[in-house]
C-alpha cells in the first residue's frame, strides 16, 4: 500500500467514523465541524509522530529515518493547516448561524479574535503554518526536529483551551494530557507506517515504540477518566446524551485498542525483534491498529463539538 492510498484509506475512516458520530448524537451533533475537527486531530497527531519518530530509532540510522519522514511531514503539516483554516470557517459559520457558503472575511476575523474557540484555532493554525515552514525550509537536524515536535505539542494543545471544557481547570488539563499522549501514540505508529521499510528497522524501533506506547496508554486513560468524570454525572447519561453515547462508542474503542496493543505486545513484538516477522505483516498489523485509532479519534472530534 503506497502513502496516498492509505492516506485516503484514513480519510475514509474519518468520514465514515463521523457519519457514526452524527447518527449517534442527533441532534446535538454537528458533522461539518466534526469532520473538520477529526482531519485537523489526525494530521496533527501523524505531524507529531514524524517528528517523533526518529528518536525511536539508534544513533547510526536516526539520520536516515529522519530524512525519510521530510516528504510526508511537510505534507502533514500542509493538510494541518488547510484543516485547521476550514475549521475556523466552520466555527464561524456555527457561531453566526449561517451557512459556510456565506461566511465573509469580516465574520470569519470576528470570530476568530472574539472568542476563546477561535483564538485557540488561530493558534493551533499557527503552530501548523511553522512547522509547514521548518519541514520544507529548515534542514534536517536533531534540534528541528525536536523543535517540530515541541510546536506541534503546543499546537494540539491550544485547541484544548477552547474546548468543551474549557469552563473546568481539572477538565480542560485532563483533556489537554488525553489529547496528546493519544496524538503521540497513534501519530507515532502511523509515522512508522509511512518511513519504516524493511523488518530489520521494524526490530530496532517496534521495543522503543511499545515502551513509549505503554506511558502514552497510561497517561491517556487517566486524563480520559479524570475528564469524563468532569462532564458525565450518572451513568444513564452515557445512553440519555448524544455527548454521552458517543462517549460510550470511543470508551468501547479504547478497550479494543487496548486489548490489540496487548496482543501486538505479547506476539508481534517478540517476533519483529527476532527478525521473525516481515515488513509487509508490519505494516499490516500497523493499519489494521491505525484504522481504529482513526476512528477512536474522529470520535474524540466529535465529542469536542457535541452539544
Amino acid at each position: 500500500m503506497t502513502r496516498t492510498h492509505a492516506a485516503l484509506g484514513g480519510l475514509l475512516v474519518v468520514l465514515a467514523a463521523s457519519g457514526a458520530a452524527w447518527a449517534l448524537a442527533y441532534p446535538q451533533a454537528a458533522p461539518a465541524q466534526a469532520v473538520v475537527r477529526a482531519v485537523a486531530d489526525c494530521a496533527a497527531a501523524v505531524t507529531l509522530g514524524l517528528a517523533t519518530a526518529p528518536a525511536l530509532e539508534d544513533g547510526r540510522h536516526r539520520t536516515e529515518l529522519m530524512h525519510r519522514a521530510e516528504a510526508p511531514l511537510a505534507v502533514a503539516a500542509g493538510v494541518w493547516l488547510v484543516a485547521e483554516l476550514c475549521r475556523l470557517v466552520v466555527g464561524a459559520a456555527a457561531a453566526a448561524a449561517m451557512p459556510v457558503t456565506r461566511v465573509g472575511l469580516g465574520t470569519a476575523l470576528e470570530f476568530a479574535s472574539a472568542t476563546a474557540v477561535g483564538r485557540s484555532g488561530v493558534f493551533s493554525a499557527a503552530a501548523a503554518g511553522v512547522v509547514l515552514l521548518l519541514a520544507v525550509a529548515a534542514p534536517r537536524t536533531a534540534p528541528v526536529t525536536v523543535a517540530v515536535a515541541g510546536v506541534t505539542a503546543v499546537g494540539l494543545v491550544a485547541r484544548t483551551i477552547g474546548g468543551h471544557m474549557a469552563a473546568s481547570a481539572l477538565g480542560g488539563a485532563a483533556i489537554a494530557v488525553h489529547a496528546l499522549t493519544a496524538a503521540l501514540w497513534c501519530g507515532t505508529l502511523a509515522a512508522l507506517v509511512l518511513t519504516v521499510e524493511h523488518r530489520g528497522q521494524w526490530a530496532r524501533v517496534l521495543p522503543r515504540f511499545s515502551e513509549l506506547s505503554l506511558g502514552c496508554v497510561i497517561a491517556l486513560l487517566a486524563g480520559g477518566v479524570a475528564g469524563a468524570l468532569v462532564v458525565i454525572g450518572s451513568p444513564s447519561q452515557l445512553f440519555g446524551t448524544g455527548y454521552g453515547r458517543v462517549l460510550l462508542i470511543k470508551i468501547v474503542l479504547t478497550v479494543v485498542l487496548l486489548a490489540l496493543a496487548w496482543s501486538n505486545r505479547a506476539r508481534w513484538l517478540p517476533a519483529a525483534k527476532s527478525h521473525r516477522v516481515t515488513a509487509y505483516l508490519s505494516r499490516s498489523r500497523s493499519l489494521t491498529e491505525l484504522a481504529i485509532m482513526t476512528v477512536a479519534l474522529t470520535m474524540a472530534a466529535a465529542l469536542s463539538v457535541t452539544g
